[in-house]
């Protein structure tokens, strides 16, 4: 199926694929990748913020795998940053998880809030802390996240990073902590 589409033959698509299958198709291209295909997509006029069964949409997979230029290509798409899949994470948490800089600033550099929690109040700083993601802590600090907001929980990024001992960390938060919000 891939390969009709990829090869330009799109008189052949139409007719071939049902809506759920190109949807899938481009869902897959996303999470693998493909950037030339997932741009052939959104060109034709394919919504570059579909969703699977699980809420995840092309940006989030994409991010989540690493797929930077691909990330680039759904945003210049039209993708929006900070659509959030079932569980309420959106592509920057899944990316501070994981900790991939160069997608994080991607998204950053499109407009990704830096603060955005998830279903059970996490940030991508608390995702961060949680997995000692050092340098994307750092990064998200330099950007503006909060490392005292708390989840659902009371947790916060400060407190996970102190029941890890993690003495560096904690001293990032104090040095580049955001100021008060009012």
């Amino acid at each position: 199926m891939t390969d009709t589409i990829a090869s330009g033959d799109q008189a052949a698509a139409p007719e071939s694929f049902s809506n759920a299958e190109i949807e899938a198709l481009f869902l897959s291209a996303a999470r693998d990748g493909q950037t030339d295909l997932v741009t052939e997509f959104v060109n034709a006029g394919l919504n570059p913020d579909i969703r699977n069964d699980k809420g995840h949409t092309a940006l989030i997979l994409a991010a989540y795998n690493g797929h930077a230029e691909t990330v680039r290509a759904l945003l210049a798409g039209g993708a929006k940053p900070d659509l959030r899949d079932d569980k309420g994470s959106t592509a920057l948490a899944g990316v501070a998880f994981k900790g991939d800089l160069a997608c994080a600033r991607i998204l950053l550099e499109h407009g990704a809030g830096i603060d955005v929690p998830n279903n059970i109040g996490r940030t991508p700083l608390i995702f961060a802390a949680m997995f000692n993601r050092d340098s994307m802590v750092t990064f998200l600090l330099e950007h503006g996240a909060d490392p005292d907001l708390r989840d659902g929980e009371g947790i916060s990024a400060r407190s996970f990073a102190t029941r890890q001992g993690n003495t560096a960390l904690l001293a990032a938060m104090d040095r580049l902590k955001a100021p008060v919000r009012g």
